[in-house]
């Protein structure tokens, strides 16, 4: 199945999608751990049995399913059709996929990354993908481009709660910390869009569990309109009160990530159903502003 073309730009239909359902972002990682705990062999079948069970859970049911590319990617071609299968039904479902696959790179190659995922006619195009902007954020223009003119977006990671990051994140140059350069991208790129009153269809993914650096850098997320991916959100330690001390005002245009603790839920349908909707309806409470 082929993607078609989107008519309403991403920021709007991630707007619209977590009003109706909630802000939350459902994971989708068929990691080796997680498999077995469902009592499924660590194979292509284990996997397809895996992710049909999270798509049947999640399709319509919640805002925004994240399946992780990797985790289908290490089982080669076959993993990948099975990706590309739980793409197509989520979609049909009326669900936003958001494809981890943190692509980042130069030119040409820059350019056939975005075509893979965001072009039109790609069989593993999403509704967004993660970019990593550690080229420089002008290195994402082919992605930025492609997305704008095809109605999907982009979340470029900015500001991330692994241990490494801030030596990369928090260096400064010319008065400026790289998070915050990133940030000033993005709100360029979504400056269209917060001038009709949107949404912006560039978003910036900020770990739920980062503490004061938003503050410490000085990141005006408000302004700069873009949606936030907040990862770590249940069994990586985020809480609603850490989201709302790490984003303030910000919090309505939060996406909370949730992949651990609702996949443990598995693999019972209903029970993983319920457990989404479930967290999907405590974070509209907890975070609402």
């Amino acid at each position: 199945m082929t993607a078609s073309p989107m008519t309403t730009p991403f920021g709007v239909r991630l707007r619209a999608a977590m009003d109706d359902l909630g802000p939350l972002c459902a994971g989708l990682d068929p990691h080796r751990a997680l498999v077995e705990s469902w009592g499924l062999d660590y194979s292509v079948a284990g996997l397809e049995r895996f992710a049909m069970t999270c798509v049947e859970a999640f399709g319509g049911h919640v805002a925004v399913v994240k399946p992780q590319s990797a985790f289908f990617e290490v089982f080669g071609s076959p993993g990948i059709r099975v990706l590309e299968q739980a793409m197509a039904r989520l979609r049909a479902a009326g669900t936003l996929v958001l494809l981890d696959a943190k692509r980042g790179d130069i030119g040409s190659t820059m350019l056939a990354y975005a075509e893979a995922y965001l072009g039109k006619d790609s069989p593993v195009a999403a509704d967004a993908v993660t970019v990593s902007p550690f080229l420089g954020y002008g290195s994402l223009r082919p992605a930025l481009d492609l997305a704008e003119s095809t109605g999907r977006g982009v979340f470029v990671l900015a500001l991330t709660s692994n241990p490494e990051g801030p030596q990369v994140q928090h260096a400064v140059l010319d008065g400026r910390s790289v998070a915050a350069s990133i940030l000033d991208g993005a709100a360029a790129d979504n400056a269209a869009a917060v001038a009709r009153g949107e949404l912006g269809s560039v978003g910036v993914v900020i770990g739920a569990t980062v503490g004061t650096a938003v503050q410490d850098l000085g990141l005006d997320l408000v302004a700069a309109g873009t949606p936030v991916l907040a990862p770590g959100f249940g069994a990586q330690g985020g809480s609603a009160d850490s989201i709302r001390a790490v984003f303030g005002a910000a919090l309505p245009h939060v996406l909370a990530s949730s992949s651990r603790e609702v996949l443990s839920a598995g693999p019972d349908v209903a029970r993983l159903r319920a457990a989404a909707v479930d967290t999907a309806y405590r974070l509209r409470e907890l975070l609402a502003d």
